[in-house]
């Protein structure tokens, strides 16, 4: 089959058009069939899977989208080989069945991951176990792949810097990645796209209230963050997918706190100064905890914590020293040779998950299940995993269902991602960069392409095009620097400096685009150098 170069779609067909803003508010008022709170991976997939079925959809971040948990986890797609010794077998088959699936969807966007897993003497769970484990988490879902054993040369080779000494056998089996934003950002611009109008997702409106008819819940009010503008929305079912916000939207009814605030926290680093191309389980020498250490975007991500959340979650959360020291010293550990101190780190990311509260002393054996509540007209959809977006979806779809019987049943085979068009390609990009563009952006890529050829240059120590950064302002719902630089892009993770050295090439053309004056320019980058120092550079 001949393939056609990209023709430029018209801005109207973004999912977010020039002027969308001031038409989403103009529409508020307007009955819904659902009113979705909350912007993260939850709240996208329910946007999504139910405009994909007809239904009206309004969805309300009061921050950015994806400015919460769902651009801040470890960004794994992954059955999680730990849930097996929990003997949660539910949730570990549902997670390698539709990370699965989405490595089918979407495999520009989820990436597969290669892990060791190397075991050293003294180490629990031992050889027999762990062989038992693997063999029943690669086969619970079909082509989830096989394990093999590596002997101390093999090791050497894959993992060249994993201490020797002690080892005893090690293992390496298949998982997934993804940029966990992106991924946010995709799943709520397709489904704003397949839905045809009949969507809106609007970031930066707060929920202020809940309104209630007859005692029940039966629309919102939203104020604008920007401009302070106020408005009211109502809809057959109200979603709350606010993930650890979930109680205090609940505390609105009177209803009881049930959720347990968990902040997990990352380390990064450059890959020239700590070389690992697959990703490495670590059992940290303090308390036998799962720790891992893998490639992501260029760089090298080491997580995660698992400690309570005390802080307000309306402040940016942040890796404590404790954490810090923590997290380094099981790669001293592990990766002895390598010298790496703090001054190696280059940035750090902290996130909170929503994690339903059982009363467990260690917050690591809590359950990482998804939980549907509805009260009084409220649905709470909140808990689960990244991977499992979709089935959550699905989930707080039914429940909705149940309250509102005449809305659109959900096909439980549903995909949040349109097929890719095949005979479609790009042009003036080479293979491999217009695979990252189709993952990123589905069927906007030739969009991004074209938006300007004198801008498919590479932005310096980062995966992406300048053209990327410029499009994204005009067409991702981009309200504030912070938003392009740590969510539609993760400088702010990526490089040591967190995109500060960017500015320059940046400014003329974000402050055409956005219309900023060179006031607004300036308090623009205020605002994202102190969200940056505070919650993303190394701790001092």
């Amino acid at each position: 089959m001949t393939s056609t170069v990209a023709s430029t779609p018209t801005p109207e067909h973004a999912p977010w058009p020039p002027g969308w803003r001031q038409r989403a508010w103009s529409r508020l008022a307007h009955g819904w069939d659902l009113i979705v709170i909350g912007g993260g991976i939850t709240g996208a997939g329910i946007l999504n899977l139910a405009a994909r079925s007809g239904m009206r959809v309004l969805l309300l971040e009061q921050g950015d989208f994806a400015s919460g948990t769902s651009g801040r986890s470890s960004k794994l797609v992954h059955g999680g080989l730990r849930y097996l010794k929990q003997m949660r077998l539910r949730l570990t088959r549902e997670s390698v069945q539709e990370r699965q699936r989405l490595l089918a969807a979407a495999p520009e966007l989820i990436r597969p991951l290669n892990f060791i897993y190397p075991l050293y003497q003294g180490d629990r769970p031992g050889a027999w176990l762990m062989e038992l484990g693997l063999e029943m988490y690669t086969h619970l879902a079909q082509g989830a792949g096989g394990y093999q054993t590596l002997d101390a040369v093999e090791l050497l080779m894959l993992a060249p810097g994993l201490k020797q000494q002690g080892f005893e056998v090690g293992y390496l089996y298949g998982d997934a990645c993804t940029d966990d934003a992106r991924l946010v950002l995709r799943v709520l611009g397709e489904g704003l796209l397949a839905g045809q109008g009949r969507a809106c997702a609007l970031n930066y409106a707060r929920v202020t209230g809940l309104l209630r008819r007859n005692g029940r819940v039966v629309g919102v009010a939203v104020r604008d963050a920007s401009s302070g503008e106020e408005a009211e929305a109502t809809a057959k079912v109200v979603i709350n997918a606010t993930g650890a916000w979930a109680d205090r939207l609940r505390a609105e009814l009177a209803a009881p706190a049930r959720l347990r605030p968990l902040r997990g926290s990352h380390l990064f680093f450059r890959l020239d100064r700590f070389p690992v191309y697959q990703a490495v389980a670590m059992l940290h020498p303090d308390d036998g905890r799962p720790v891992f250490v893998y490639p992501w975007e260029g760089i090298v991500l080491l997580g995660t914590t698992d400690v309570d959340h005390a802080a307000d979650l309306d402040e940016e959360p942040v890796i404590s020293s404790a954490e810090a020291e923590y997290l380094l010293r099981v790669v001293q550990t592990y990766f002895p040779d390598l010298g790496l101190t703090m001054a190696d780190v280059i940035s750090t990311q902290a996130g909170v998950r929503p994690v339903v509260d059982t009363g467990k002393a260690n917050p690591s054996a809590e359950t990482r299940e998804h939980v549907t509540w509805p009260e009084e007209g409220l649905l709470t959809v909140t808990g689960g995993k990244l991977t499992t977006f979709r089935l959550i979806a699905l989930d707080g779809l039914r429940a909705a269902r149940e309250l509102a019987p005449d809305l659109p049943a959900v096909s439980p085979q549903a995909l949040p991602f349109s097929p890719r068009p095949a005979d479609v390609r790009l042009p003036a990009v080479d293979t491999e960069t217009a695979r990252r563009l189709w993952g990123r952006y589905g069927a906007q890529a030739p969009a991004v392409v074209l938006y300007s050829p004198d801008w498919l240059e590479p932005v310096p120590e980062t995966p992406y095009l300048w053209a990327e950064m410029f499009w994204s302002a005009a067409h991702e719902a981009v309200v504030h620097l912070d938003d392009l630089l740590l969510r539609r892009f993760r400088c702010g993770l990526l490089l040591a400096d967190g995109g500060m050295g960017l500015l320059s090439r940046l400014r003329a053309d974000l402050q055409s685009i956005m219309g900023w004056d060179d006031e607004r320019w300036h308090l623009e980058v205020a605002r994202y150098r102190e969200i940056w120092q505070r919650a993303h550079a190394v701790p001092r």
